[in-house]
């Protein structure tokens, strides 16, 4: 079962100025969405713990962000 509601991936697409979606495109990036997320708090993990932490911190993301953009 999808973690993000396609309800929030839609409002989100509407503040990009799509106003209309295929069921199966608003799946698509909700999908894509989740992988992301997914793969950010993974990399954020693996940074705290590097940093003797077990608590994420914002610049844990922002800085898997940048790894994960090659920035």
């Amino acid at each position: 079962m999808a973690d993000i509601s396609l309800s929030s991936i839609r409002r989100i697409m509407k503040k990009a100025g799509i106003d209309r979606a295929s069921k199966e495109a608003v799946e698509a990036l909700r999908d894509i969405a989740e992988k992301y997320v997914l793969e950010i708090s993974k990399l954020a993990l693996q940074l705290a713990g590097h940093a003797k932490r077990k608590t994420v911190s914002k610049e844990d993301i922002l800085m898997a962000v940048k790894i994960q953009h090659g920035k």
